[in-house]
């Protein structure tokens, strides 16, 4: 029977300090006015899943109608945008109820009825806290709702202007769905692009494409629908259900990348929470991998319903990883920008993190190759953890990959260098700089290189910050080659040969006399055991900092001002002998003096203290060695 009235709308006012509760809304807890569709077809989805759970015990309610499904209409003349559902409805009353009332949430109250009904476990419900639909605001002057409950023969209108007030009215049925609920919104002259098609289709697919519901889209109000999202979320289906091409075709949609993924990583997690993880190593660098902000790119769904990508799910050193985490029982607040804050999210951020790095660990093991070339482009940002994340330092370190005095180019792990431990040898030793060749030719290496000491050598900016945050591995410190006395005297040659004898008294004079010379220039001049064909070298005190990291702190302003470098000399050196026993001309020792110390600035890396003045006394000595 078709019911009709005449009965004049009725206005009520909101059960709230609407004008102020919906601006907030609109302009504070939702950063992106896209969401409001994320909204809107999270609500549709909810009503499709509560008229599932009903059929259950009353399979009249689905009628002939028995498929869900949420319809997007666009019309650009009217300046208007439909969201249509088939699902539950809603009466006249149960319109004011959720409507009139903001964050009084129907999906609350029906997760509330449920919670003792032996099915409640499989209910998808998403929104429980009742203020999204609000958001529809941010894009529309007026909206209208218009709805009939499954099962009754009337119908109902609400609409509003967001301003405070409501109207609220029965319509007649062949004014409204056969069943469900529709939401027209009249949007506002800024939000025009909401009514092209490629906008809208492009946003559903990101941000609700994977609702349990199929969606299907009308370009105008007489078009054809097409679906543009089945309902079917890849990441739901059994791993032996998609092929490597689907996964592929995923990442690719997923991470906005053209490559292959290095990895796949797609599990289940039961247990205090339920969620699903799908996520990516990508194959090559993503451009945006050392963007200032660092800023992760997982998404966060609930029941299949995108969240947000700023969620922060994995650390920062993880922000290579491309994927998602669907929870099933993650909150949905009324702030979701700020979702992050859960407990359930922490433990959820945990989990997932240490999974990926044990199946990082996993592949070191079982395909070097792989993992390698993961290393090659990702190790830089992975050892960015061991600076900031010291609960998994241990498994950081592990998975570590370094060039060595000793690898000949190809990469070492700390267990390898440890296992090749010299007699006597109770630090691993390093030499951090920028570039691995100059490294590899560090005058600070040779005593190491003598002895068959295998060095480290780091050449990526953020090595200089992680060796110095007091890390050792097995219980052997991490000590720098350019800081503090070398120690070597305990470890023997490599080639068997004994020491050299202690530095002549004349060398010990002349060494004596570069102190003087040099001045406040230095912290100390002192004789090398570290050296073996280079006459001098800098490096740091024993206390002070590493000089490369010094470098970095000064050339970012961090730094008022460096420390003084210590100068060592070799005292078996040919030069420096020949200039030890050289006592007469006191001109020659001093010019001599600062010449060694710009020697060692420059192998350095630096450039003379004053360029000026080297240029002179490298002039006067060229002079007198022709004369």
């Amino acid at each position: 029977m078709t019911t009709t009235t005449e009965a004049a709308p009725e206005t009520r006012s909101f059960e709230a300090d609407v004008a102020k509760l919906l601006h907030l809304m609109v302009h504070s807890v939702y950063s992106d006015k896209d969401v409001f569709l994320r909204e809107l077809i999270s609500n549709a989805a909810d009503a499709c899943e509560k008229l599932r759970y009903e059929g259950l015990s009353d399979a009249t309610l689905l009628g002939d109608d028995g498929q869900p499904r949420i319809t997007v209409t666009l019309d650009a003349e009217a300046r208007r945008l439909t969201i249509e559902d088939n699902g539950i409805g809603m009466s006249e009353d149960e319109l004011a109820d959720a409507l009139g009332t903001i964050a009084r949430s129907g999906t609350k109250a029906f997760m509330d009825k449920i919670a003792g009904a032996k099915d409640s476990g499989d209910s998808h419900l998403i929104g429980q806290f009742g203020v999204g639909f609000y958001s529809a605001f941010m894009v529309a002057d007026r909206v209208e709702v218009i709805s009939r409950r499954a099962g009754t023969d009337t119908a109902a209108s609400w609409a509003s202007d967001g301003l405070g007030t409501y109207t609220i009215q029965p319509v007649d049925i062949a004014d409204a769905p056969a069943r469900g609920t529709r939401v027209l919104l009249h949007l506002k002259e800024d939000a025009t692009s909401y009514t092209e098609s490629y906008t809208v289709e492009r946003t559903i697919k990101t941000q609700s494409g994977h609702v349990p519901v199929p969606i299907f889209l009308k370009d105008t109000p007489d078009a054809e629908p097409k679906q543009i999202a089945d309902g079917a979320a890849l990441w739901t289906k059994p791993k032996s259900e998609i092929t490597a091409e689907e996964y592929k075709d995923f990442y690719r949609s997923a991470a906005g990348q053209f490559d292959e993924p290095a990895l796949t990583l797609h599990y289940r997690a039961e247990g205090l929470h339920e969620y699903t993880v799908l996520a990516f190593v990508p194959e090559t660098k993503p451009f945006d991998l050392f963007d200032p902000d660092r800023a992760g790119r997982m998404k966060l769904y609930v029941r299949r319903v995108f969240i947000t990508d700023e969620a922060q799910i994995l650390p920062r050193y993880l922000r290579f990883v491309r994927g998602l985490v669907d929870s099933n029982d993650l909150p949905l607040n009324v702030s979701r920008e700020m979702i992050q804050e859960s407990p359930v999210l922490a433990a959820i951020q945990k989990a997932v993190s240490n999974r990926i790095l044990s199946e990082l660990d996993k592949l070191a093991t079982s395909d070097t190759e792989r993992y390698l070339k993961i290393w090659d482009n990702f190790g830089p940002v992975l050892k960015e953890g061991l600076y900031e994340d010291f609960a998994r330092r241990e498994t950081l370190l592990g998975l570590a990959r370094f060039k060595s005095t000793a690898s000949g180019g190809a990469w070492r792990s700390l267990k390898d260098y440890v296992a090749d431990l010299k007699d006597n040898q109770t630090a691993i030793y390093y030499a951090t700089g920028t570039d691995l060749d100059r490294l590899a030719t560090s005058p600070q290496l040779e005593g190491f290189r003598a002895r068959g000491i295998e060095v480290l050598l780091l050449a990526d900016q953020v090595d200089s910050f992680w060796v110095t945050s007091g890390v050792d591995y097995e219980g052997k410190p991490f000590k720098s080659v350019t800081q503090g006395l070398a120690d070597l005297s305990l470890i023997p040659l490599a080639d068997g040969e004994q020491p050299a004898a202690a530095a002549s008294d004349a060398v010990n004079t002349f060494i004596a006399f570069v102190k003087e010379t040099l001045g406040d220039a230095v912290a100390d001049v002192r004789a090398s055991d570290r050296l073996t064909e280079s006459a001098v070298c800098l490096v740091a005190p024993e206390h002070g900092m590493d000089r490369q990291l010094e470098k970095l702190l000064a050339g970012a302003g961090r730094l008022d001002a460096a420390a003084k470098p210590v100068l060592e000399i070799n005292p078996r050196h040919a030069l420096v002998e020949r200039l030890s026993a050289e006592t007469g001309d006191a001109e020659v020792r001093a010019d001599a003096a600062h010449l060694l110390f710009d020697e060692a600035r420059i192998a350095d890396g630096e450039l003379p203290v004053d360029p000026r003045a080297f240029s002179a006394r490298l002039m006067r000595v060229l002079q007198r060695g022709i004369n």
